[in-house]
């Protein structure tokens, strides 16, 4: 009798059902966006029956909103290479400066180089609820939303942007950023060259900084 190609855990000790069943829900956002995480798929890309799901997750929208905070917690990480990478800086201004760069920068990489995951991470609950939960965090602690709240504290420090104009800037640079990430990766400007891609991501970022 041939053996089964596809062995399934059926076993997992204390926890690891749960990050088992994010981990194969986020390689399916990966491949196909949110759409693709449906319960019946990720259990069996786990390696686990169907009904194994709800002992963590009470529906799809439960595990939906996990791989989505999953998939966020990457936005902030590309959004961090993106800053580590920055060379030295002449001041402090310009250091502010390039560093707000590098968060715009570092979401839209992240956008085109992972669609499926960019999609499902903003497929979430219709308000800022989540923004700040640990669950969506990089590596150092911050979420995307608290990454550019951070970097514009910062042109607030260094005397760029004048502290009562501050309230609701991440809203204004946000829009304007994801606008562009979506009409690169779903819209009428997927078809732009890479050189086109750079120049159109440095051109919104100068009118987000001009009119902050």
């Amino acid at each position: 009798m041939a053996e089964d190609a596809g062995p399934k855990r059926t076993t997992y000790r204390h926890g690891d059902l749960r990050n088992a069943l994010i981990r194969a829900g986020f390689e399916l956002a990966r491949e196909g966006g949110p759409e693709a995480v449906v319960l019946r798929a990720t259990t069996r890309r786990a390696g686990v029956v169907p009904n194994a799901a709800y002992r963590h997750f009470a529906d799809r929208g439960a595990l939906l909103h996990a791989v989505s905070q999953a998939a966020m917690a990457e936005v902030a990480r590309t959004m961090e290479a993106e800053q580590a990478a920055l060379p030295p800086a002449a001041d402090a201004t310009a250091a502010a400066r390039a560093r707000f760069r590098a968060v715009g920068t570092g979401y839209v990489r992240f956008a085109r180089e992972e669609p499926g995951l960019f999609r499902t991470a903003f497929h979430v609950p219709g308000d800022m609820t989540h923004a700040a939960d640990e669950t969506a965090a990089g590596d150092g602690g911050r979420t995307p939303f608290e990454l550019l709240g951070a970097a514009l504290d910062d042109l607030v420090e260094a005397g760029v942007l004048p502290e009562d104009r501050r309230p609701g800037a991440e809203f204004l640079a946000w829009s304007a950023v994801h606008g562009l990430a979506a009409l690169l990766i779903d819209g009428p400007l997927r078809g732009l060259h890479a050189t086109q891609v750079q120049q159109a991501v440095q051109d919104v970022i100068d009118m987000i900084e001009r009119g902050l």
